[in-house]
């Protein structure tokens, strides 16, 4: 049996744009669960929703390597339904920045040499990695005013 992977991630600005950051859930055989949140400045909510998922399959590709990833299966699943489907063919990408971001994560799966699958999930089905974003943003405010 193939490998598989199971990646939560989330992506969120408080304004839009506004403060953002991201929150990633990384699950699979001989690397456990790892749980991953970063601040990552001033942007909208669909490019934060992007870089999380970025963020996610270097994150994975470095935890688990080249050779482990070849002919795995990772699913990943996110409660951004415009982004899933945007990846998924259903929506074209009218925005050049998120062009950009798209065209990396084909080129990570390209690399990765692994089957790749975008699903979309309510958010509730996306608390913890919600809960993650939400945790960056709030540190980050707190150094803001002190």
């Amino acid at each position: 049996m193939k490998n598989k992977y199971i990646i939560y991630t989330d992506g969120g600005a408080r304004g839009n744009p506004g403060p953002a950051a991201i929150g990633v859930v990384i699950d699979g055989p001989k690397i456990g669960k790892k749980l991953y949140q970063e601040y990552i400045g001033e942007t909208t909510n669909n490019e934060a929703e992007y870089r999380a998922l970025i963020f996610a399959l270097k994150k994975l590709k470095s935890l688990a390597g080249s050779a482990e990833l070849a002919g795995a299966v990772i699913e990943c699943y996110a409660d951004s339904e415009l982004m899933v489907k945007q990846l998924n063919g259903g929506y074209k990408i009218k925005e050049p920045g998120i062009q950009g971001f798209f065209i990396e994560i084909w080129n990570l799966k390209i690399d990765l040499g692994a089957t790749i699958s975008f699903h979309h999930v309510d958010r509730a089905k996306n608390a913890e990695a919600d809960v993650l974003v939400n945790q960056a943003l709030d540190r980050e405010a707190s150094k803001l005013s002190l």
